[in-house]
């Protein structure tokens, strides 16, 4: 399969390319070509349009589309949310723009959205059937799900994949976290009562190749494992596996000074999104249980 992939950069794209490059041919989209060996890199400018980059999706068999700035390490100000939604939007125009000029058009899209598309909801589970929420995180989720269903009266097959806290030994949401718990100094954010819908990457990668090769999955997809935990829940497992204490809250008015509006949306609020389409299509996950997630990736 000839599979072209927008993001390899970041650390989802870097998981998938990874994976997919064993067995399939895979071509990269990249606003700077690093000489990766085993795949095509083609230069590309995602401004919203298809440029001359646009030929290598003629025939491709699939597109994975990753592309975006990380939503971490800088506040949010006005500038910086617009920059984080054209950074989604504007290469998910590109790709669609792309398919609309290929002759022979990929079988389908696979496009990031994330479980910020549901808003924080509490303990209420949420399946793909749940609505948008109304804030920040939701609305570029909505407008990037909305980009990339575009291609669908093209005759491409879309698929938008809700991510929620992928962990790995790579990198990640969890490489941050490790030496404050390491150091005895980990624990709940904010009331730990929040939510936080995880996955292994090796589940998260086994659902996005399943997604490839069923031409019968379309829609939103929630890659999530079938079983999140409260924040407090995953602080408590984090520490026993690493065995250290794990009681240390990080008050919630501490983390919206430092942090602003980035600690509401992605710290102090969640979601508790699950899996119901990948297990109604048979997904096994090969790692359900966060505590056997957390030992395999820390060889613990």
């Amino acid at each position: 399969m000839r599979i072209v992939l927008a993001g390899a950069s970041g650390f989802l794209g870097g998981l998938i390319r990874d994976r997919l490059a064993r067995t399939h041919q895979l071509v990269l989209l990249t606003r700077t070509p690093r000489g990766i060996a085993g795949v095509t890199e083609v230069e590309w400018q995602p401004d919203g349009s298809a440029g001359p980059w646009a030929r290598t999706l003629d025939g491709a068999d699939a597109v994975i589309n990753l592309a975006g700035e990380p939503l971490v390490g800088r506040r949010w100000s006005r500038a910086r949310k617009t920059q984080l939604a054209a950074s989604r939007v504007m290469p998910t125009r590109s790709l669609v723009a792309a398919i609309d000029r290929a002759a022979a058009r990929p079988r389908v899209l696979v496009s990031a959205s994330a479980v910020g598309y549901y808003g924080p909801h509490g303990s209420e589970v949420l399946t793909e059937d749940s609505p948008a929420g109304n804030d920040f995180l939701a609305s570029i989720c909505v407008e990037w799900e909305n980009a990339a269903l575009a291609a669908e009266p093209l005759g491409t097959r879309v698929v938008t994949i809700r991510t929620g806290l992928v962990l790995s030994s790579k990198g990640g949401a969890l490489t941050p976290m490790l030496l404050p718990f390491r150091l005895g100094l980990g624990g709940p954010i904010g009331s730990g009562r929040q939510y936080w819908p995880w996955i292994h990457a090796d589940d998260w990668c086994g659902i996005v190749e399943l997604l490839l090769d069923r031409p019968e999955i379309s829609g939103a997809m929630n890659l999530t494992a079938p079983s999140p935990v409260t924040n407090a829940a995953f602080a408590k497992t984090l520490g026993r596996v690493l065995r250290r204490p794990a009681i240390l809250p990080a008050p919630r008015l501490a983390l919206r000074a430092v942090l602003g509006e980035v600690a509401d949306a992605l710290l102090i609020s969640g979601q508790r999104a699950e899996p119901t389409r990948a297990l109604a299509l048979g997904y096994t996950f090969a790692y359900e249980n966060l505590e056997t997630a957390l030992r395999q990736i820390l060889g613990a």
